[in-house]
């Protein structure tokens, strides 16, 4: 049975000390060992989130990484920059990183591979447009990304991994997929994980969705044989965040 993953992204926002105060409001509201509970904050935050977090369920993760161990790489961050201070997740290849500034599906293979290296978790972001939508290549599209991101990954290594799917289309409009929408992609990447590696692999991998999830979607929404927790963005930033995390009670 795969443990449920509940992540918030919190983008651009909050600086250290109001992630200070936001963790420290929100420990008691995500208080939920049934599910592993993950902050991934601003990298200025980083450190305030994980002395604010000791002793919680909640596990801080950082929003983006770099390939390369150090080097001439003006305001980009290492893995071990990230390790030397405790943190355990990284989201990789989140669609605004993508848009805004043109990572591609080879250089998120290179940030997963690097993570992995480093023992860092990656969280291994895939989506479509409305457009890929509405043209009817959504499976297609995903399965490209996914395929190209777990180049060279070992099967032990894609285990551990998670992977977040979110519609484009529904990140931070308000509009959700439907429940049926977000398990036909997510059963479809879980099947492209077989083809990748096994069946083995493929069960042991979580699977997240994120989109615009809310308190109200996302009961229904993790019943779903295929979605093992959600990405969570402007809802992460809320107490409501509270009611997410803990959908199951």
């Amino acid at each position: 049975m795969r443990k449920k993953i509940i992540a918030g992204n919190w983008k651009m926002n909050k600086t250290p000390s109001e992630t200070v105060a936001l963790i420290n409001e929100l420990k008691p509201l995500v208080a939920n060992d049934e599910v592993d509970v993950v902050f991934c904050v601003p990298a200025i935050s980083l450190t305030k989130a994980i002395e604010t977090a000791e002793g919680s369920n909640i596990s801080i993760g950082a929003e983006n990484m770099y390939f390369e161990e150090s080097g001439a790489y003006t305001g980009e961050i290492a893995p071990n920059m990230l390790t030397d201070i405790g943190v355990k997740y990284v989201i990789i290849g989140h669609s605004e990183r993508r848009e805004y500034f043109a990572e591609t599906d080879e250089t998120v293979n290179k940030k997963v591979l690097k993570a992995f290296e480093h023992g860092i978790t990656p969280i291994i972001c895939c989506g479509e447009s409305l457009t890929q939508r509405e043209q009817g290549i959504t499976i297609d599209w995903i399965r490209q990304q996914i395929k190209i991101a777990f180049l060279n990954v070992t099967s032990k290594q894609a285990k551990t991994a998670v992977i977040a799917y979110e519609p484009i289309w529904a990140i931070g409009t308000g509009k959700v997929a439907t429940s049926a929408q977000a398990q036909e992609v997510c059963h479809a990447i879980r099947d492209c994980i077989a083809e990748i590696y096994d069946e083995a692999t493929a069960e042991a991998i979580r699977i997240q969705y994120g989109g615009s999830v809310s308190a109200e979607s996302a009961p229904e929404l993790f019943a779903q044989p295929d979605i093992d927790g959600g990405l969570v963005g402007g809802a992460s930033l809320k107490p409501d965040f509270g009611r997410i995390v803990n959908y199951n009670k």
